[in-house]
């Protein structure tokens, strides 16, 4: 069970970021160290940007009559 939740999570997880439209709008100027990280002043640090469109989502609502069995329940013994 827990196996089948995962795998529907994921599953919408990759159907969301599949309906998004991502570009790389400007190039960043950040270049680490492999091993290190140095501390750098404020202001000289431009990371990368990126312009993302999500699609558009309309919802509406309609009322409908659903006619539905009556059920009965009877204890068992």
């Amino acid at each position: 069970m827990k196996k089948l939740i995962s795998i529907a999570i994921a599953s919408i997880g990759l159907a969301g970021l599949a309906a998004c439209d991502v570009k790389k709008t400007q190039e960043g100027n950040v270049t680490l160290p492999k091993y290190e990280v140095e501390k750098t002043q404020s202001g000289d640090v431009t990371l990368p940007k990126y312009d993302v469109k999500t699609p558009d989502v309309h919802v509406t609502t309609e009322e409908k009559t659903i006619t539905v069995p009556k059920v009965e329940v009877t204890p068992a013994k």
